[in-house]
């Protein structure tokens, strides 16, 4: 077992107190006798920690630390990323040279944090594992712009050359034998964790038919605004499924609400004034009180062009609110083809029409969560996932 661990991550929420993702570092720390995070961060960031110089570290538990690049410019993110960590590793110098199995590198990605953590196995002689949360080889990820070309190229190169790997699900492992003879003792299949009984035993603080009177049916994203998340995709079914039913009361009544933030939230205002769809059609800014959301919505919905896992999905079900996707990812609930509009406007309509066929949906997506593994079970098939 790994006694310290040395994690690269371009994830920030881990500066928010509360965050799912400080607390799930939290835990991690339960497993193992150090964690350090090193997350990639712009010098101009935001942190809600006071008095953060740089060059400094903060402890979020007994045995957490996590370390901001304070980078001045995007580019410069590997550099100041390889040196912070570089400077944490020569402080166990004496325990590598004596017990090199007892550390760990693992990135976070297989694109940029991959590539430090590369040059850190490389530099120190470490073992590197290399996690896997995004779909790179769906054909959809490829097209969506030249960067992501290139970080398919680097991925291929270095999961050839990692220790171990660990990927969120079947899907991407499934996709990853395709080009490699992946060693089953080499990887792990092992997704975000999800406390599903904190989501079913938390009490309701917003009610959505509250909050948005007039309205029979609310259907919910929560996502950042992003292309991959096709969330223009939506807001055109939204519009087929009111204009070309003009006369139904169905749907004049439907809110479709989005809660997110991203580059793409004034792309999206813009095309919902376009479509004259105010009325039925809400951005809100991201919350932390998401679980009431879930448990008050009429439907969930996801149009992801590709997911590593798709965590807000299973979020959803969990509260038990029926949950309409694109067929990547976990693959949960209804299903359609990415980018197949016409496919999801029959789904939301038949299940708006539908509350025996919610219902079954619902039931179907509860048997989903029959193995789902505890808090404690979870953490330790993640410490099992770092040893190979």
């Amino acid at each position: 077992m790994f006694m310290k661990v040395l994690m690269l991550s371009t994830d920030q929420k881990i500066f928010e107190y509360g965050s799912a993702v400080r607390e799930r570092m939290i835990s991690y720390g339960t497993i193992v006798e150090e964690l350090h995070t090193v997350v990639f961060t712009r010098r101009n960031f935001q942190f809600p920690i006071s008095n953060f110089q740089i060059n400094s570290k903060f402890q979020i538990s007994k045995n957490v630390w996590i370390y901001p690049t304070f980078t001045r410019l995007k580019s410069l993110y590997f550099w100041d990323a390889y040196k912070i960590s570089g400077r944490i590793i020569r402080n166990w110098e004496l325990e590598i040279r004596n017990s090199r199995d007892k550390i760990l590198v693992t990135s976070q990605d297989s694109f940029e944090t991959g590539l430090v953590g590369y040059l850190l196995k490389k530099k120190f002689d470490l073992p590197l594992q290399i996690q896997i949360h995004t779909d790179f080889l769906s054909p959809y990820f490829w097209r969506e712009s030249f960067k992501n070309k290139l970080r398919v190229l680097l991925a291929k190169w270095l999961i050839k050359r990692a220790d171990g790997l660990r990927v969120v699900s079947q899907r991407i492992l499934s996709r990853l034998n395709l080009i490699y003879e992946v060693q089953p003792h080499k990887v792990a299949v092992l997704p975000i964790l999800v406390d599903i009984e904190k989501i079913r035993t938390t009490s309701v603080k917003t009610d959505l038919h509250k909050k948005y009177p007039g309205y029979d049916f609310i259907i919910l994203m929560t996502s950042r605004l992003t292309r991959e998340k096709n969330i223009g995709l939506a807001i055109e079914a939204v519009k087929d499924l009111i204009s070309s039913r003009a006369e139904s009361r169905d749907y004049k009544n439907i809110l479709l609400l989005i809660v997110g933030e991203g580059p793409g939230r004034e792309a999206l205002k813009l095309l919902i004034t376009n479509y004259q769809l105010q009325n039925n059609i809400v951005i809100e800014p991201w919350t932390d009180d998401l679980i009431s959301y879930y448990k008050t919505a009429d439907m969930f919905l996801m149009t992801s062009n590709y997911e590593g896992y798709g965590m807000a999905s299973v979020e959803a079900a969990a509260a038990g609110v029926p949950v309409v996707m694109t067929d990547v990812g976990v693959a949960l609930g209804a299903t359609f083809p990415v980018g197949d509009k016409e496919a999801a406007v029959a789904i939301i309509e038949d299940l708006i029409r539908n509350p025996l066929k919610r219902q079954e949906l619902i039931k179907a997506q509860n048997e989903f969560f029959q193995k789902w593994p505890t808090k404690e079970q979870y953490l330790e098939q993640f410490k099992q996932s770092l040893i190979f």
